[in-house]
């Protein structure tokens, strides 16, 4: 199995799919608070029916190859972009899905993970994309807090502009399916862009926070 291959291939159809949008003129602000002139939005993928599919598969196939799924009990996704994205790894993998909220909702049993949970479980936290990791931390710590383990996350596109001793000093590993690297190589093949559009997004990549 090849994985740049799947790497390329997801880069792909995120392109054909307008999951990558530029704007150098009028940056985009990230969840970060980082002013960007590009922005993903891997939640476009849930109405292409092939594509997903097909970016399901590979990433199970990932999954498979990068840890032993035999370990994992649970499948859990992050609100709400990574709910999907869980349900439909969970059911391929054949796995039980919980979903955890960002924060514990204010009524009824306070709870913050939703499905049930049993203490000491070991758990892979699926969500859409990664910038700075923060959002998967909290996520993650929800899962300790209820008891559960947690040492890998999946994401369908992993920005890989920041230090990741984010998740090194949590013990935590991602996997992705694509990031920068494969959706600058494919822009440039295309050469939809100009020639300062590309150094502008280069220059953006090149600043790490």
């Amino acid at each position: 199995m090849n994985l740049d291959n799947f790497k390329n291939k997801t880069a792909k159809i995120l392109l054909d799919i307008k999951s990558i949008n530029i704007s150098a003129k009028k940056p985009f602000k990230l969840t970060s608070g980082r002013l960007s002139p590009v922005y993903v939005d891997c939640r476009k993928i849930i109405s292409h029916l092939k594509e997903r599919r097909l970016l399901i598969s590979m990433g199970c196939k990932l999954l498979k190859k990068k840890i032993n799924i035999k370990k994992i009990d649970y499948i859990a996704g992050g609100e709400t972009a990574g709910i999907p994205y869980a349900s439909w790894i969970s059911e391929k993998l054949n796995k039980p899905m919980i979903y955890i909220r960002k924060k514990p909702k204010g009524f009824g049993k306070l709870s913050q993970i939703e499905g049930e949970l049993k203490k000491n479980s070991r758990v892979l936290l699926i969500e859409d994309l990664s910038t700075d990791g923060k959002s998967k931390i909290n996520f993650c710590n929800a899962i300790k807090k209820a008891g559960g383990k947690i040492k890998d996350i999946f994401v369908i596109f992993n920005y890989d502009i920041y230090p990741d001793t984010i998740f090194n000093r949590n013990k935590l590993k991602i996997h992705f399916l694509t990031n920068w690297k494969f959706i600058m190589n494919n822009l440039k093949k295309k050469k939809s862009l100009k020639k300062e559009e590309i150094l502008e997004i280069e220059r953006f990549l090149s600043k790490k926070n």
